[in-house]
């Protein structure tokens, strides 16, 4: 399935535009996919968020009618947006000081602090790490594929601290998407979970959405089917050390799900200290929202300077909680 005609792009006001697009049934294009993924794939949104909200604002017609987010886009569909938005840009954010612990000419790692999100949701936010980064390497901004991204290579959640990769070139992002797609880059987190683990063990358990609440991730059976929309999952871990009621310890994940390393501790009996979304313990050292999870060290082969480990020093409100631990 392909776009059979190149579509046109008419101002019907000043910062708006009138859109369409004729699905057809050729290979290679879009027919059979849902109304808010459509959306996206053209560009004409962002996220699929704000495909919804164009969709629910009554925006968008299929066939000059007004569809749900769910609707397939069949062969021969006109798919018609009005008053589409500009396309929304990354604001540098002058006065956010986030800490670069490596750079070379086409990558960059940095700090993430556990408090602060990786990115905007939407045009108008810039407390995040990539509008503080775009200040100083104004190059990020158009160095991935979707613009209020710009460069990050991955993400953290945002109650995670630790390194983060960020490109400063288009090449380099494709580059290192490519090997975060192999599991090339690789990644060791450090997690104090509630309980005693004994001994090392490999958590294999494909991730899915919750069925009632989308901000939370579950675990299903290894035969759960593509139906589902579970992804295969993998994490190594072991313990490092033993507190009172609490474990300090290591992990490798072999995939990259959303939220996987904490729902899979979960899923064992052992949710993360501060993750009350999973089930973990409070911790007062941790503010909300924030949970002893850090990714403390990267290893990858940079296109400029091949190989690097990087790793990122342990935040003041984890050592906090474990130097309570410790007296205990």
């Amino acid at each position: 399935m392909r776009i059979r005609s190149p579509g046109f792009l008419s101002k019907s006001k000043v910062g708006c535009a009138t859109a369409s697009r004729t699905i057809s049934a050729e290979p290679g294009g879009y027919r059979g996919q849902r109304l808010d993924i459509f959306l996206v794939r053209l560009g004409w949104a962002p996220s699929r968020r704000a495909a919804r909200e164009l969709i629910d604002g009554g925006r968008v017609t299929v066939n000059g009618r007004h569809l749900g987010k769910g609707a397939i886009v069949a062969a021969g569909a006109d798919v018609r947006v009005s008053e589409l938005p500009q396309a929304p840009a990354l604001q540098p954010n002058l006065h956010l000081r986030i800490e670069a612990l490596y750079e070379d000419k086409l990558v960059l790692v940095v700090n993430k602090p556990g408090s602060i999100p990786c990115h905007p949701l939407r045009q108008g936010e810039h407390d995040t790490v990539i509008n503080a980064i775009v200040a100083t390497y104004p190059e990020v901004a158009t160095a991935g594929n979707k613009a209020l991204e710009g460069g990050l290579v991955h993400r953290l959640d945002n109650g995670t601290s630790g390194a983060l990769i960020i490109a400063r070139t288009p090449d380099a992002f494709a580059a290192m998407r490519t090997a975060i797609r192999r599991g090339d880059i690789s990644r060791l987190y450090l997690a104090l979970c509630m309980g005693h683990l004994e001994d090392g063990i490999e958590i294999a358990a494909p991730i899915a959405h919750h069925a009632k609440n989308r901000r939370k991730m579950v675990t299903l059976p290894m035969n759960a089917g593509a139906r589902s929309g579970a992804r295969p999952a993998a994490t190594f871990v072991r313990p490092l050390q033993r507190y009172c009621g609490f474990s300090l310890i290591e992990a490798r994940p072999r995939t990259g799900c959303r939220h996987q390393l904490r729902v899979h501790l979960a899923s064992i009996g052992h949710p993360l200290a501060g993750d009350t979304l999973y089930g973990g313990p409070e911790a007062a050292e941790l503010a909300p929202g924030r949970f002893w999870l850090h990714l403390r060290e990267i290893t990858f082969v940079s296109p400029s300077s091949g190989y690097a480990t990087v790793q990122a020093p342990l935040p003041a409100d984890l050592d906090a909680v474990l130097r309570r631990l410790s007296r205990n």
